[in-house]
């Protein structure tokens, strides 16, 4: 799927922007399936994202949106995580055939108030012992600087895993590790941004007049196991590309997550409701084991 100038492209700066992946026609239905969504979920529960570290960026009181395991919720955007546009790029920078979900998650920046997310890796929210986790943001509108773009800090995978900050989500000191200092990676509705999980990366505000709309979507090799049992999901192991050699021996996935305080918070996120009990959360909703409007909302950005 990509060319050797791409492959290498990736290989020497961590990340790659493929542009027009998907028609803008196809990224319009996107964007209209995603709305009808999170418009369903707000219904039922809360569906804020909004790190507290967002606060070192901007003392304004922003809003993220989001929904996590998009495949239970929408069958177009099923159809989307497994296209072969998106998981054969992926192949290609994770050097196996076959490719495994590790989460998704859907995110809407709103007009002239959306959230920021301060530079970090994504490491430190899901660690891995051979480093082949990689994302790709699904852009299903434009995103210009105006926006709340990506930027990213080319080669920054390169120097390994970072300290980060715990407090608010995992996130880099802001004086040691401006947003300004990156490089904007603006967007049109279908592009999509492949980065490495190690690749410095963060986002500002959407201060423009229009939402901005992404798919995260977290994908691995199935034989690079986890170095520890953190931000799991009910969607986590779903083969998108190819099939899992280890029969799931590799990436184990069903047990609690060991980072979850108390009181709802999980890795640098809000639970949709309040706290889970057993399987049941306590002044929230769940559907089929997940709870409404996503499982976990620390993790990557977009």
């Amino acid at each position: 799927m990509l060319s050797p100038e791409q492959l290498n492209f990736y290989q020497e700066n961590g990340y790659l922007h493929v542009k027009g992946l998907f028609t803008r026609e196809e990224a319009a239905a996107f964007r209209q399936e995603a709305h009808a969504l999170i418009d369903r979920l707000q219904k039922i529960s809360t569906v804020e994202a909004t790190w507290e570290s967002a606060r070192e960026v901007t003392m304004t009181k922003t809003s993220l949106l989001h929904c996590h395991d998009v495949q239970f919720q929408s069958a177009l955007l099923t159809r989307l995580i497994v296209d072969e546009r998106l998981t054969g790029i992926a192949a290609d920078i994770i050097g196996s055939p076959n490719v495994q979900l590790h989460h998704n998650k859907l995110f809407i920046k709103p007009p002239e108030k959306g959230s920021p997310f301060p530079m970090h890796q994504d490491r430190p929210f899901f660690p891995h012992d051979k480093d082949s986790m990689i994302a790709a943001i699904i852009h299903f509108d434009d995103a210009p600087l105006a926006k709340g773009c990506v930027r990213v800090v080319p080669g920054s995978h390169k120097l390994g895993p970072i300290e980060h900050l715990h407090t608010g989500g995992w996130h880099l000191p802001l004086d040691q590790y401006p947003i300004e200092s990156s490089v904007a990676c603006e967007a049109e509705a279908g592009d999509v941004l492949f980065f490495s999980y190690l690749t410095i990366h963060g986002s500002g505000v959407n201060v423009s007049n229009e939402a901005r709309t992404t798919l995260l979507v977290q994908m691995r090799d199935p034989l690079d196991p986890p170095s520890a049992l953190t931000h799991l999901s009910r969607g986590q192991g779903m083969m998108l590309r190819g099939v899992d050699p280890s029969t799931g021996k590799a990436t184990p996935v069903g047990k609690e997550p060991h980072d979850a305080p108390a009181g709802g918070t999980m890795a640098g996120g809000t639970m949709a409701g309040g706290t889970m009990a057993g399987g049941t959360m306590a002044g929230g909703t769940m559907a089929g084991g997940t709870m409404a409007g996503g499982t976990m909302a620390g993790g990557t950005m977009g």
